[in-house]
């Protein structure tokens, strides 16, 4: 039944994948996942994977405390993703067996993580959907024996 946690990523994970840049400004972050419709997105500069930005990263240039002054939205909008993103980023290799990936996202409570090659080039992404749509295969396949 949990046959499914010992397969790998590379035949789970999605291959094409968006990622940005590090000078990637907020507001062009916000079109993006207004466009995408994904959670994150893997920062690569020079074909290597450098950061992980999230919509809470995202949301973080408008926390403020009460005693700042407010400052214009456009100036929020212009901050650069290399300002907000995760730089310690948890990702996994194209070998790397599904139980331990979900053992990452509930670790580091993520949805997704890249996946790298032994270069940190990026090569997909692997998400909680693409393990529960794998679980849901599993199971209907039982079913049907």
């Amino acid at each position: 039944m949990y046959e499914f946690l010992q397969e790998t990523v590379e035949g789970n994970m999605t291959r094409a994948v968006r990622s940005v840049a590090p000078e990637t400004t907020v507001g062009d972050l916000y079109r993006l996942f207004a466009m995408d419709d994904y959670d994150a997105y893997p920062v690569v500069r020079d074909d290597i994977v450098v950061g992980f930005v999230t919509k809470l990263d995202a949301l973080k240039v408008f926390a403020f405390t009460p005693d700042q002054v407010l400052p214009h939205y456009d100036d929020h909008m212009g901050t650069t993703v290399d300002e907000i993103m995760s730089c310690n980023v948890a990702a996994v290799e194209p070998e790397t067996r599904l139980q331990r990936v979900l053992q990452l996202m509930i670790q580091h409570r993520l949805k997704s993580l890249p996946v790298i090659d032994k270069f940190h080039h990026l090569v997909g992404i692997i998400a909680r959907d693409d393990i529960m749509r794998r679980s849901e295969e599993r199971r209907v396949g039982k079913e049907c024996l």
